[in-house]
């Protein structure tokens, strides 16, 4: 049995120059968001507490809990809209193709019967608005010329509709059935948001053009905006209401939040600036946000969720990060707590301590793409996807000054003698390089294709996976490699191949699905038939006390062996990670890491029978 102990949820999807629409429900205290194909539930008091929703077939773009947080409504780029129940494994309900392009914004009816999703329309309508059980249209959205970015429903009756964006446009429609009834073009740029007040009293929009603009809910009028003093310096991408209506949160290109005051006449002033922690750098403008109980959730550009407190706003925010893009390495650094470093091939390195969740960044002063990644705990070592190897010394958890060499060819896969650290193998597609420091002790061609390879935790003996699915083993004397032997079990190119942690064994892998444990001394098969995945292995770890073996691979499964059991005792996470799972990492005999496509990491808990 292996049970989920921890997820480390990857950060909301962004994109520049958009502002993204989070929601939330306040009974649960949890919010949603969405990264890839997945929707991704959140709890703000158990940040490592997270459900994953990823039944979709395009990206998706934004969901919303129905009023009485039992539905989860979530569309996505092709214009479909799900809607899935919050328990019993995500029921799907219903599923409608609402518009012919991607849905920017939906919100259900206060009353939780109908929903109005709007975005690009592909030469038809931009907004419509449904029943929630047939699907029937409920009314017809003329008025806009060009994609809608948002839209609300008034929260009390009598219902309204409020649409607004790239055609600078904000339209009012009453009903059901809706039919337009007003336009307002007080903005100058695209409007990127618009929200009613809790009580069904006003109305905001905000823009590009920097102004937030406040209507009458009930007539549509303007009747204030907010002031310009103080006010932001950037496009305006997203603002949300206070429970009570008095007051609203807004996020800009500035790289700040403010709350804002709103007075009954229809003004609004700057009450208090947030200023979100980072270096002020592109990735730390802020373009999400949602006010919530007494949680106040900015999203930056680089995806980190700031969850400031509404009653203490001068108290420092809690961060919530993870990666965007899917994880290619996990290691883990021995350091006291057992630290674990993920890196992404955008070339981020983050920290996270079981337990904690997320703690940190390492901050490189290059930051090249990241194929392959090694720490021991002083160092790590980098390749990318030019043909340099990074030595990165780690002082205290941070980065010192990095240096490169360039080995002739991209690096395929890079591994440590883990007992003298500044001994390591590079392999390129026709040989390995030996590196000691930053220096090549050998550029060594071996005549086939290389695919994987691994170093002895002495320096003493390296091990070569290659295209014909063959095992070569050399023994490494100065600068010179010696063959030894040559294994032959696999049927496909050899992917991964590691050494166990008592160096009396190794393990390897192929893209034929078959995973093979070898005895080091005798090189006789230890376990074999490990052919339980249905996809190529892309990742293999040993357990710390070397009696368990756990592959990931691209069929979304890791499978756990007992080296001492037959293999069809094995332990199978299903679905570990969608999309595949290209990260595996014991971090005690019973703890297992596994991190994937879905730029998700996630601990597991192995019990063995």
């Amino acid at each position: 049995m292996a049970n989920l102990v921890e997820t480390y949820a990857c950060t909301p999807s962004t994109e520049r120059g958009r502002g993204i629409l989070i929601s939330g429900d306040a009974k649960s205290n949890s919010i949603l968001y969405c990264n890839g194909r997945s929707v991704f539930i959140r709890y703000l008091d158990q940040p490592l507490d997270v459900a994953v929703y990823g039944d979709h077939g395009y990206p998706v773009t934004v969901a919303r809990y129905s009023p009485n947080g039992e539905w989860i409504a979530s569309a996505d780029v092709s214009g479909t809209v799900r809607i899935w129940g919050t328990h019993n494994d995500f029921v799907l309900k219903n599923e409608f193709k609402v518009l012919s392009g991607r849905i920017d914004d939906l919100q259900w009816s206060p009353d939780g019967l109908r929903i109005v999703a709007s975005g690009e329309g592909k030469g038809k309508s931009f907004v419509r608005a449904f029943m929630w059980d047939s699907g029937s249209t409920v009314g017809d959205f003329d008025g806009h010329s060009r994609r809608v970015l948002s839209c609300h429903f008034k929260p009390t009756r009598p219902f309204r509709i409020a649409t607004c964006g790239e055609d600078f446009l904000v339209n009012f429609y009453e009903g059901p059935p809706f039919k337009f009834k007003l336009s307002h073009r007080e903005h100058s740029n695209f409007v990127n948001c618009i929200r009613f007040s809790p009580d069904g009293s006003k109305l905001i929009s905000v823009s590009s053009d920097k102004k937030g603009i406040i209507y009458d809910a009930k007539t549509g009028e303007t009747i204030g905006e907010l002031s310009c003093e103080d006010g932001h310096t950037g496009s305006i991408y997203a603002v949300s209401w206070s429970a009570d209506g008095k007051h609203v949160l807004t996020v800009s290109a500035d790289k700040t939040a403010k709350i804002w005051e709103i007075f009954e006449d229809g003004s609004g002033k700057v009450k208090k600036t947030l200023e979100c922690p980072g270096s002020g750098g592109v990735e730390h403008m802020l373009v999400g946000c949602l006010w919530q109980n007494d949680h106040l959730v900015t999203v930056s550009l680089g995806g980190t969720i700031n969850l400031f407190s509404a009653s203490d706003p001068d108290k420092p925010p809690l961060l919530l990060s993870g990666h965007m893009k899917n994880i290619t390495t996990l290691t883990v650094l021995k350091s006291n707590p057992k630290m674990i470093l993920s890196s992404s091939f955008d070339g981020s390195i983050l920290k996270w301590i079981q337990g904690v969740g997320y703690s940190g960044k390492l901050k490189r002063k290059d930051s090249s793409q990241i194929k392959c990644l090694a720490a021991v705990k002083e160092e790590i070592i980098t390749s990318g996807y030019d043909n340099k190897v990074w030595r990165v010394p780690l002082h205290e958890e941070e980065c010192g000054v990095a240096e490169h060499i360039d080995v002739g060819s991209q690096p395929k896969d890079l591994c440590y003698a883990i007992n003298s650290p500044d001994l390591a193998l590079v392999s390129t597609d026709s040989g390995v390089v030996l590196l000691k420091g930053l220096q090549v002790l050998s550029n060594i061609n071996l005549g086939f294709t290389v695919t994987a390879s691994v170093i002895s935790p002495d320096g003493s003996e390296v091990i070569v996976g290659g295209q014909d699915g063959k095992l070569h083993i050399y023994s490494v004397s100065g600068d010179s490699l010696t063959e030894k032997a040559t294994l032959e079990k696999h049927r496909g190119a050899i992917s991964v191949i590691r050494y166990s942690p008592d160096v009396s064994m190794f393990a390897s892998a192929d893209l034929n699905r078959e995973a093979v444990v070898w005895d080091r001394v005798s090189k006789e098969v230890k376990l074999n038939n490990m052919l339980y995945h249905t996809a190529r292995i892309n990742c293999l770890a040993w357990s710390p006390d070397s009696t368990m073996v756990a592959t990931g691979s691209l069929d979304t499964c890791v499978i756990i062996y007992e080296v001492g059991k037959p293999p069809s005792s094995h332990i199978t996470i299903k679905n570990a990670h969608p999309g595949g799972v290209y990260g595996l990492v014991f971090t005690d005999d019973s703890s297992v890491v596994s991190s994937g496509e879905d730029a998700c990491i996630r601990v597991w808990r192995v019990e063995r029978q």
